[in-house]
Parts: structure tokens; sequence; C-alpha cells
């Protein structure tokens, strides 16, 4: 979330928070023992002579910072010539990669140590930050900073202050003015970080200091421009030859710069070899400067994982960055193309592990499970689910256990070899945790994770998967952990889990501009978790018999995994290995004895390691029964994975031939393309479902770039309800590519297509890079559904929607919320919709004592269905599971323009919350429409709490589930920040507990 908004708010005007790709960052202030989280926004203030001045504001703020009320001005850091800020390595974290970046920053009078977030977020705001340090050159003037008297206190100054002023003597300023809604408060006993500093030199990334500064390790520049932290340094004839090939590519990259009207390379400059000098590099880039690989320390091996750059092991991705023109993209396509004339294939060793731990604490240790009787693995791979199973887990995504677990297998990992943790990513109770061993670190680039929530209305992250990706050598491998939907009778829907995932699952790629890349776009996929396929068509006691006789091939034959695989709905082009073990669930906890609970669940292997790729061999999959924390045992694979290491001498010689036929190339004529189609027809848009067009760009001679590119005055190439997958991308000569034009209406987009304000038709402009532009027009009819309609309107609607005519339609959804009926209109309006009421008496008939309603997601199919019944008035047709009629109702209430509870009553809600008189009285405000569609939906919810004992709901469960749906914030599309959030639920949950 782009929490620079709540900065600019705090800011006078002419000072603006720097937002680029990612806005302000968030941070971990280190003070001794203390941790304090911080917003750290750049800001800048531009002068009247025309300069800029530049300065780091460091706020303290609430969870989620939305607004200026959310944060409090504590401290601002002038980027002054004396700044400096520097990656450092404290003593004991030297091995802890692809977590949190610890960076010092210090001017004369201060030094403070901040752990930021690793990812793409720090990276960029870290290069503002470079941007914004003043120049080595001596010409410009010392910043003087005088507007930032205006924060510093009311009182006018007698003298012109001094950069370092700012941060002097904290406690003595006479008064401090009031900033987003929090004073500047003191910081006395800041200046002890000083005897605190920590050991260890670390990588300067950037400073405004003097040129002297000889006390770090300098970067080596890569060609272009960027720099490599940490590449070594060969010397001799090999370097002379790559710098005049980077010679080459970095002049054409400029060229192509140029041409485009400037670079986001600004700040680098020529440093008489023809390559641009990051000007995070202070110094020369001898190679005498340099350590090569064997000798990296610990802290440069962390530097380089962190920093997800290049390496010399990686150079075929050098060509990612977003300063690199058209001529590098043709290099980098070519390098890709020809990679097995420079790679050779190396067997690595993964430990691949799974294990689900019913919301246990770990007690016992994980070395059974995680190192007994192998070797050491060059990289472990560890997935966790259901870490924890409490309500607060659940709806606020906190939890000890994290810590507990990482802990655990931290201590687990195989004694005879020294890991570094490259990342841990958690969604609810799935966690993935991947490590490394220390000498494979500096190979190790390129590092995402992502998560996605599959639960109810697909978003809930009690069920989904968690992934990370990251680039080994020059072998792209992705790992993914999942949790797919419980019960025997629901594999179709732990089919949809595993393709929701799979489509939604996106990893941002180094250069922005580049599309994001999905799981099936790596060389090696590796996906664990607790699948939860059980075993069909065989009663427990026929499951026992055939465990306890080792017969597992044969009831392999009835496990629905193996079942659906061989159908081709799930995992397809994926590998498991033959099933020796017996079934992983249920188990007693604390015991090897099969569930002896009143539901008996039969056993079944849930937990499953499966892969996809070239070049890997399974050593092992196995249980391991020794641990008996959990319902589930876990389970482990050992693999031998090839992975491509580049020969850098034959790299050498293959990226020179490319360069010289490039050369022959420059001159080409203008690029041109055919495409397929260039017209679409849509035929019957419908809410929620998708419609995909495709079409394909056959490419003539000459390497071209395309991308659809905005219109004039459009702040997007497409409207919102179409997307072209891919929206970009490159071609080379004779080579065809097919693009996707995906349509889908959401809760975004459905009121202006059911009012008419918007219709089925767009033009995109496909644009070619130094060649002309192709134009294809996109229409088709959309088919008005009660999703997206407002609660005034379908009270109107006495017939289904699709029964009336488009400009009846129309005038109802734009006739405004408070209107009340005044007998002008032929037919007196329903109390609540129609629509409304079919699906709360389907489940008040159906599913009163129907377990785990409103958490467990039902079928997209059957949405479908739902809604056709419920737009065509054809509600005796519905047949569908009460899973799916509960998420209808819950993407119904989403779904409305204006919600339950009006955008005019929400902070008046949050304000009487826990005042039930109060709050009832805000509810008595409410259009006549939207009170009766609260009272009804208060009395159904109570119905249900009163067959508690057989649904399992309880008061907290459902204020958590309606109260983000009835009580939406009005700044729309943002986060609740967690106090508004429980007083949402709060609010609700008065109305469940006591008479309407």
């Amino acid at each position: 979330m782009d929490q620079s908004v709540a900065i600019q708010e705090t800011l006078a005007e002419g000072e603006y928070c720097i937002i680029i790709s990612f806005p302000a960052v968030q941070g971990v202030l280190c003070e001794g023992d203390s941790r304090q989280s911080r917003l750290l926004g750049l800001v800048r203030h531009r002068l009247e002579h025309g300069g800029q001045e530049h300065a780091l504001f460091l706020y303290t703020h609430r969870r989620m910072a939305i607004t200026g009320d959310d944060v409090s001005l504590d401290q601002i850091v002038p980027i002054s010539q004396d700044f400096t800020l520097k990656e450092v390595f404290p003593d004991g974290e030297l091995y802890i990669l692809g977590s949190d970046v610890t960076v010092q920053l210090d001017t004369v009078e201060l030094s403070l140590v901040f752990q930021l977030p690793f990812g793409s977020h720090t990276r960029i705001f870290l290069q503002e930050v470079a941007r914004a340090c003043p120049g080595l050159d001596s010409a410009p003037q010392d910043p003087q900073f005088l507007w930032l008297s205006r924060y510093r206190c009311t009182e006018p100054q007698l003298e012109s202050p001094t950069p370092g002023a700012w941060n002097s003597a904290p406690g003595t300023w006479p008064g401090c003015e009031t900033i987003g809604g929090g004073r500047y408060p003191s910081r006395k006993g800041r200046w002890g970080l000083e005897e605190a500093q920590l050991q260890g030199a670390g990588s300067i990334l950037f400073g405004g200091g003097a040129v002297e500064q000889t006390d770090f390790r300098l970067a080596e520049v890569a060609p272009g421009g960027g720099p490599t932290w940490g590449r070594s340094a060969r010397g001799g004839r090999r370097d002379e030859e790559l710098e005049e090939a980077g010679r080459e590519m970095s002049a054409a990259g400029s060229r192509e710069r140029d041409s485009a009207g400037g670079s986001n390379c600004d700040n680098s400059r020529p440093n008489g070899k023809g390559l641009l000098v990051d000007p995070s590099s202070r110094g020369q880039d001898k190679p005498e400067n340099l350590l090569t690989r064997q000798t990296k320390s610990k802290s440069e091996i962390t530097d380089m994982v962190r920093s997800s750059t290049i390496t010399v092991s990686d150079k075929a991705h050098i060509l990612t960055m977003q300063k690199f023109g058209l001529r590098d993209t043709i290099v980098k396509s070519h390098l890709v193309q020809k990679e097995e004339d420079y790679t050779y294939i190396q067997n690595f060793r993964f430990f691949v592990g799974t294990y689900n731990v019913n919301g246990q604490s770990p007690k016992e240790g994980l070395r059974p499970w995680l190192s007994h009787g192998i070797q050491a693995p060059d990289v472990y791979c560890v997935g966790f689910q259901e870490l924890d199973l409490s309500k607060e887990a659940f709806f606020f995504h906190d939890t000890p256990k994290e810590e507990e677990w990482f802990k655990a297998v931290s201590e687990g990992l195989h004694p005879d070899a020294k890991y570094a943790k490259v990342k841990l990513i958690r969604l609810v109770g799935i966690m993935l945790l991947l490590y490394v061993k220390q000498e494979h670190a500096a190979y190790i680039s390129e590092v995402e994770a992502e998560t996605v929530g599959t639960g109810i209305m697909g978003r809930m992250g009690n069920k989904g998967g968690v992934a990370i990706r990251f680039q080994f050598h020059n072998t792209s491998i992705c790992v993914v952990n999942s949790h797919l939907a419980a019960h025997t009778e629901e594999f179709e829907r732990r089919n949809q889990d595993y393709k929701d995932i799979c489509s939604r699952m996106q990893f941002c790629q180094v250069d922005p501009s580049l599309p994001p890349l999905t799981i099936s776009r790596h060389d090696v996929i590796l996906w664990l978790g607790d699948l939860n396929y059980r075993i069909e068509e065989l009663d427990v006691e026929k499951v026992k018999k055939l465990i306890e006789e080792k017969a597992f091939q044969t009831l392999y034959a009835y496990d629905q995994l193996k079942i659906q695989v061989a159908a081709k709905t799930v995992f397809e082009g994926f590998t498991e290995g033959e099933l020796t073990f017996q079934p992983t669930y249920k188990y007693d906890t604390g015991s090897d004895d099969w569930d002896t609970s009143e539901k008996c669940r039969a056993p079944a292997w849930c937990d499953r390691i499966l892969w996809k790729g070239k070049n890997i061999t399974q050593l092992s999959y196995q249980s391991h029964m020794a641990l008996k924390t959990s319902d589930h045992k876990p389970v482990s694979s050992e693999f031998d994975i090839g992975v491509k290491v580049i020969n850098e001498e034959l790299y050498r010689k293959t990226l020179e031939e490319i360069v010289r036929s490039l050369d022959k190339m420059e001159n080409a004529s203008i690029p041109s393309v055919s495409l397929s189609k260039r017209e679409f027809y849509f035929q019957n848009v419908k809410y929620m479902q998708l419609q995909v067009e495709s079409f394909k760009i056959h490419n003539g001679q000459v390497p071209c770039q395309f991308e659809f590119i905005n219109k004039p005055d459009e702040e997007s190439y497409c409207k919102q309800w179409l997307n072209a997958n891919p929206s970009k991308g490159f071609l080379l000569p004779d080579s065809d590519i097919e693009i996707e034009l995906e349509l889908f209406v959401n809760k975004t987009t459905a009121t202006k297509l059911n009012s008419g304000e918007d219709k089925i038709e767009d033009i995109l402009v496909l644009h070619l890079d130094r060649g002309k532009d192709y134009f294809l027009s996109v229409s088709g009819n959309y088919l008005p559904s009660c999703f997206g309609s407002p609660i005034h309107t379908l009270c109107y609607m006495r017939e289904p929607i699709l029964d009336l005519p488009p400009e009846v339609i129309s005038e109802l959804t734009l006739m405004p919320v408070q209107t009340e009926d005044d007998g002008s209109r032929l037919e007196t309006p329903m109390d609540i919709p129609k629509e409304l009421w079919m699906m709360v008496d389907y489940l008040y008939r159906n599913a009163v004592q129907q377990e785990d309603l409103f958490q467990q997601p039902g079928l997209r199919l059957e949405f479908e269905h739902i809604r056709d019944c419920l737009d065509t008035g054809m509600i005796d047709n519905l047949s569908a599971s009460n899973h799916s009629v509960a998420e209808a109702l819950l993407l119904f209430l989403e779904s409305l323009p204006e919600p339950v509870i009006c955008n005019s009553a929400y902070h008046n809600c949050l304000e009487s919350a826990g005042n039930y008189p109060a709050s009832k009285q805000v509810i008595s405000t409410l259009p006549t429409f939207h009170k009766n569609v609260f009272n009804y939906l208060m009395a159904f919810l109570q119905e249900l709490l009163k067959n508690s004992a057989k649904n399992h709901l309880d008061e907290n469960i459902l204020a958590s589930i309606f109260g983000s749906l009835l009580l939406r914030n009005p700044a729309g599309d943002q986060k609740l920040e967690m106090t508004e959030k429980k007083k949402a639920q709060e609010f609700i949950h008065q109305f469940l507990c006591n008479p309407l």
C-alpha cells in the first residue's frame, strides 16, 4: 500500500514525497536492544532559483498509515554533503540472507541504524535516496535547508541554521508544531548509538562525502552502467575484452535512451573507460580494489543475495536492468537462445520438506526430519501448514508461532554445513523457508516471494499458497507451498485452488517494466504442501486394512490426486515419486495411532511433494513417523537437480559473437509485423465470468519490441475490464507470439456497465519501437446483473434485471441513494432486494446447521449458476452447495457500489462501537432500504448463532467476516488499518449479541 500518501499530507506546499515505482518504505529503527517501527519518506523541496534539496523524514506511525493523522513526524535528516548511508552486517547476522537489510545512516551529528525489508521496494527507495545525494563535484553550493525550519519549531529563527543543526541536542528546541496528528517528540539518548556502532564494514551504497573514503569495498560496474556488487575481477585480457563488448552495449543503450528523451541514470558518469559508473561507486574500479570470489567475506556474500543484483554467475540476466535499450534486449534474447553454448550442468542436492503442524508449537527436535541419515543438502526448502489455528492469526495475520518454528528449523538443519536463510514467507498458517549452504550464497539472485489466498471469497489466507522464486547460477527455480481445501468430497475445490494459485501467483522482475513472472515460467518448480487430496470409494476399515498389509499401490489406485492428475485437471506436467510410506494423515496427536475422534477421519496421503523441470532426479520420498507433535506426519524428499552453471570463457565468446553480429544489423529497416486479427467481439459478457479472445503477432525480418500504449489523455492502455497478456514483449526475426485479450467484469466496473455509463467498447494501440502503431477494435455486449447494482435500485426492480429494458435499468441505477418512494412510480418498491432474500432464504432453509458456513469457499461454476438464477429470476432452478450460496451472498454484499452501512455513516459507526444505544441510533439514520437490509442480515446471523453447536459459528467469526463488508472504508481500495478493522467488527458484534 502507498503510505507516501499519508506522508504527503503532513508536508507544506512545495514539498513532495518522492514516488517512483514504490512509495515510502517502512523499517525498524534499532537502538541497542530496542526495535521501533518507522516510516521513512524521501522529501524533495524545489528552490526558488531552480535547484532542489532533499531530506529523509522519519515518522512514527500506526500499523498501516493511510492518512496524515496516522503518522507523527519524529525526526528529519537532511541529505547534505556529510550524509552517507551504507549497508552493515552486525556480528551474528552475517548469514541472514534475503531477509531484512541493515543500513547505517551517518551525518556529522548523527548515526542511526535501520532494518529495511528485503525486496524491490527497498531497493528502489535506496536508489532514489542515492540520486538525492549531492554530487561529488565542487561546483554546487552545499545545501542550506532553510525550508526545514517550518517543521522544526513554531518560533522564528534568529540565525540561519546549518545542516548539522537539525540533529543538534533534541529537547532544547523552544517549541514544536503538531504534524500529522502528533507532536515532534524529544529524542533524548539518540546519540548513544555511536557507542554501540555495529562492527564490520559493509559496502557503501551512496553518500555525499569526499572521494577520499577508501575503507569500503568498491563495486565493479557491469556493462551499461549497472553496479555488480561483489563481482569477481579476474583481471587480464578477458576483462579488457568484456569491457570492450560492454562499451559497445553501453553506447547502444545510451543511444536508445537519448532517442527516448532521457534516462533514469542521470547521476551516472563516465569513468574514462567508456563505462557508466553508478553514483554508489565512490572510487576507481581497479581490479586491485576488488576481491575475487574465492576470497569473499561473509558480509560480501550476504550483500549479493540481499541486493538481488548481478553476480558473475548470472551474466545472462544483466540486461534485465531497466536502463538498457532495444539493442540490449536483442542481446539478452540471443543469449537465452544460445545458453547451451556457454553453460554446463552441475548437480546440487535439494531437501524439500512439508509438515502440517495443526497449530501446535514445536515440542521436539526436527533433526529426524531435516537431517538424519542424509548428506548435507545444498538447498533446504521447508514448508509448514496450519502454523496457527487461532482466530487472531486467521483475521489479523500475526502469530508468535512463526518465530518458534523458524528457530526449530534453524536448529534442525544438517550439522555438517553452515546455512544462510535466503527467505521466509508466510500467509496466516502457511509458511515457507529457503536456506542455502554458505558457499552457494554468491550464486543466488533475483529472490522474490509472493502469497495467494484461496479461502472464502478467494482471498482469505486460511487456504492458499506461498512461493519463493530465485535464480541459482543460471537456472530459475520456483518453490511453492500450498494448503488446499479440506474434506473428502471437495476435490473440485482443491483443483480450483491449485488453478487459482497458478494464475494469481506473480513475481515482480528486477526490471519493473517487464511483465511479472508466473510459476510456470521457471526452469525448475518444486511444489509441496498439504494438498488435502483423500482416498475415495473405500471405507475407513478397508483403508486401514490395506495399510496394515502395506498394500500401498493398491490403496494408491483410489488416491484423489492420482486420479485428478491422470484426468489432467491439476499438476499437468508434474511428477511425483512412488508412495512407499503409509498415509500421513490423520493420527491422534502425540502418537502413531489413527484418528479415534468422533469424526474418525480415514487415513490419506494429504502431504505431498511434486516437481516439474529437466535434470531432476528424486533420491528419496518418505514420511517421518518419529515426529508426533501433530495429527500429520512430516514428509521429505531429496533431489539431485541439474543446475546450469556458466563457463565464463565460453560466455565471453558467445557475447562477443552476438555483439559483432548486431553491428551488421545496426542500420536495418523499420520493423514491421502482421496481426492475425484486429477486431474482437465479446458476446454476452457476464459478471465475474472471464472471456478470452486471442490473436498472433508475426514479426518480419527486423527484431522488434512491442507494447500496448496509452491513448491521449488516458491513464491506461485499456479500460479496467480489459487486459492484454502479455502487454509488451520482444520478437526476434520471423517469430510469433500469441496475445490474449482477457475481459473480466468485477465489482469495480459492473455498476457503470449496468447503468450504460460504460460499454464494452475500446480501442487498443499496439506500438512498435521505431515502427508504426496498429489499432485493435474491442466491442461486445454486457448482460446486466444484480451484482454491482445499488440496494435501492434492486428494491425498485420487481422483475428480474435481465427482463427489464436497458433504459429502465439505467434510470434506476443512476437514481440517488436517498430517493424515497413518493408515490409517483407505478410499482411500490420492495423492502429489501429480492435477490438478497433468495440467497438468505435458501441458506435459512438448507444451511443453518452447515459446518464452516461462510468460511469454506464454494465452487466457481456454481457461483455462475447462482448469478444466472438471480438475474433471470429462475430461483426454482437453483441447485448449488451451501458453501457456494454463502460465498455468493458475500460477493453480492461486496459488489454493492454503496455498502449496506452508507459511507457517510462510516466514521459515526466506528465512534459508537462499544455503545449499543448509540450504534442503533446510527443505523436508524440510514436510508430506509439500507436500514432494512442491515436489520434483515442481523436477524439471519442471529438465527445462525442459535445453531452454533452444529455449525461452529460464533459472534467473533461472523463479526470479522461481515464487518469489512457492511462497513467499508470510504477511501475505497485502501486496506483497513488494524484499529479500524477491529472497531468495525466490534460494531457488528453488538448487533449479534443484543436484541434488534
